[in-house]
């Protein structure tokens, strides 16, 4: 395993983290724990959650991944070993189950957090987040900024935000804050309050993959002149990137369950990932270990969320650790991102 540092703290996490949001549905608790197991033998110790999963979110399973890492902590007592990191949820009618509105109020993020210390059995987070801004932006696969209403109640709570993150940061139930699903002005708001001496949001979580740069338009340079990491979410497309939908729908696979997420499923996309995979077959490597290999080697990149529903998925995933892409294989790369750029945002 290869390791870093979260920006501006002396906390080494692996360069691979393990995401854990088909825990409760795609994958049952035992399942969960077997791959929390198999990933620290291997070396990770960075886990990333949110009380939102598992996804597709409902209030059957609301919290349900975060209830099976707290079991595994209490049953292995590993959780000194992990960096742990989990979300509050953003609003809108995808999380009307959780709480209907004004998410990130100082009342509702002190009972979010507890919530989530309560169900992962633990007395802090190394790393809490905010799972996608409240103020109207884009996100999610929308492209382009539309524009917001004249009266955005959200557009100017940052210094409230930040204050009660930070009484919770001293209060000892928060090590770090981090963003999620974020903009360079969102991230930028933030580094300018940062300055006068509000906390430091040291991590943003956002979508980074071969059929999807756009964090390097703005946010990669971001990160790298304010000492903020990328947490690259969906390295893998939601699987569009291993190649299994490349001769149709497997059985149990998230698209096949799920068809609603359909982020990954454009025309443009399956003609990319087609691309893709001739590069990865030409120079003798699996199109999932060339596609992670990109994403973990990006020098703003801190942490790659990984994330699988089987043991051998989750074992060529850490695998990929060890691939060092050649000058030749990023040509080729950079060769199919200008023919079709940036096809699922």
């Amino acid at each position: 395993m290869k390791y870093t540092l979260l920006p501006t703290t002396d906390i080494k996490v692996s360069k691979l983290c393990l995401g854990t949001m088909t825990f409760g549905n795609q994958n049952t608790e035992a399942e969960g724990h077997a791959q929390m197991d198999l990933a620290v033998e291997r070396g990770i110790n960075f886990f990333d959650t949110a009380e939102l999963y598992p996804v597709p979110a409902t209030a059957a399973t609301y919290a349900d991944t975060e209830r099976i890492l707290g079991t595994w902590f209490k049953k292995t007592g590993k959780r000194d070993q992990i960096v742990l990191a989990s979300k509050i949820a953003g609003s809108g009618d995808y999380t009307a189950h959780i709480r209907d509105h004004e998410h990130f109020s100082p009342k509702h993020l002190r009972e979010a957090l507890e919530g989530s210390l309560q169900r992962l059995q633990t007395d802090y987070l190394d790393l809490y987040q905010l799972h996608w801004p409240e103020r109207r932006t884009n996100f999610f696969s929308v492209r382009g900024y539309k524009g917001h209403p004249e009266s955005d109640p959200w557009e100017d709570n940052f210094e409230e935000i930040l204050g009660t993150l930070g009484e919770l940061i001293d209060e000892g139930k928060i090590k770090h804050i981090g963003l999620s699903n974020e903009t360079p002005w969102g991230i930028m708001r933030c580094q300018a309050l940062a300055d006068k001496g509000y906390p430091k949001m040291i991590t943003v979580q956002n979508p980074y993959n071969l059929l999807n740069r756009l964090f390097e338009v703005g946010n990669s340079e971001i990160c790298m002149r304010e000492d903020v990491g990328l947490l690259a979410y969906s390295p893998l497309g939601f699987g569009r990137l291993t190649g299994k939908y490349r001769s149709g729908m497997p059985e149990n696979s998230r698209f096949k369950l799920f068809p609603n997420l359909a982020r990954f499923n454009g025309e443009n996309s399956i003609l990319a990932t087609e691309e893709y995979f001739k590069v990865a077959q030409t120079f003798g490597l699996s199109l999932t270990q060339m596609a992670l290999a990109f994403v973990t080697d990006r020098p703003f990149v801190t942490s790659n969320i990984i994330g699988a529903t089987t043991l051998e998925q989750l074992t060529e995933n850490i695998d990929s650790i060890a691939i060092d892409l050649s000058r030749e294989v990023l040509k080729a790369i950079e060769k199919v991102q200008e023919k079709i750029p940036n096809p699922a945002p």
